[in-house]
């Protein structure tokens, strides 16, 4: 069987946002092509509740989805049409933000607060659709203990199980997987033509042909295949290193679209992204 191999790791640096929450910023603008159509990648860890306690206060979004994905801690959240919610340990926030939305995202105090928030890009022809949030709890991701690895479903397919979510838009396989110390895990149910990456949360993960190079924490690994076409399956065979390793494979079709991004707001044109902006301004964002 053919591997995927790593092509590009991606460690990012570290970045204030919001009203002043410490992050790490592993994907952005420069790696908007090769990761289509994932656009940003936030990973936070942190035993210091000052290092995120001031939260991202009231924000517009439009054009993308934000999935929020916490392995430990707790986060209050709200938006411009009503919902509110908390999320906590091993628990999702799935935001189609589509035509507009405004909402905040506030972190409270926790012993340790690890996870990411990814932005999915939508389709030119889905950007304006109508915002949704949806709610993942822990109880509803599915989950399988394998020889050496806990594998939880939060969207797509895994052995025939069915995720949590149900992608609307973009058809995102997101997992989750703990792997115990020095052993291997094998996937191949990504066809080869579709965007694939791996998110290390913690511990160390071997990538490479050899299985003896080992990443660290915090970091994004794009895993390609050689062939690229849209029916084959190629294996993404990963290595768990002395402490094991705790790590999000993700992966989506490419959108092949122009991007457009103006900080909360993506686009296709720049024409697109002034009109959210006198929307903004004119108080006419939200649309349903």
């Amino acid at each position: 069987m053919a591997k995927r191999i790593n092509t590009q790791t991606v460690r990012g640096q570290q970045a204030v946002d919001g009203a002043g929450v410490h992050l790490r910023r592993v994907l952005g603008l420069r790696t908007i092509n090769s990761f289509d159509p994932f656009l940003m990648l936030d990973g936070f860890d942190s035993t210091n509740p000052q290092d995120y306690i001031k939260g991202f206060p009231w924000h517009p979004h439009r054009g993308i989805e934000t999935v929020t994905y916490l392995i430990q801690g707790e986060v209050e959240h709200g938006d411009s049409l009503g919902n509110k919610g908390v999320i906590r340990d091993l628990e999702c926030q799935w935001m189609t933000a589509g035509s507009g939305i405004i909402h905040q995202e506030m972190p409270q105090a926790s012993d340790r607060m690890l996870g990411c928030q990814l932005w999915v890009n939508l389709p030119k022809k889905d950007k304006m659709c109508a915002p949704a949030y949806n709610d993942i709890q822990q109880k509803d991701v599915p989950l399988t203990e394998e020889d050496h690895a806990t594998v939880r479903v939060l969207s797509g397919m895994y052995k025939g199980m069915a995720g949590a979510l149900k992608s609307h838009y973009v058809k995102v396989q997101y997992l989750d997987v703990a792997l115990q110390a020095g052993f291997e895990w094998v996937y191949n149910e990504t066809p080869d033509n579709e965007t694939l990456f791996l998110y290390l949360l913690d511990g160390t993960l071997a990538t490479d042909e050899a299985l003896e190079n080992f990443e660290e924490k915090a970091c994004a690994m794009l895993i390609k295949a050689a062939s690229e076409q849209r029916n084959t399956y190629s294996d993404v065979v990963v290595k768990a290193g002395p402490d094991g390793a705790r790590f999000l494979l993700i992966a989506a079709e490419p959108l092949h679209e122009p991007v457009a991004w103006g900080g909360p707001i993506v686009m296709n044109t720049q024409e697109e992204l002034n009109l959210a902006f006198e929307e903004l301004d004119e108080g006419t964002f939200i649309k349903h």
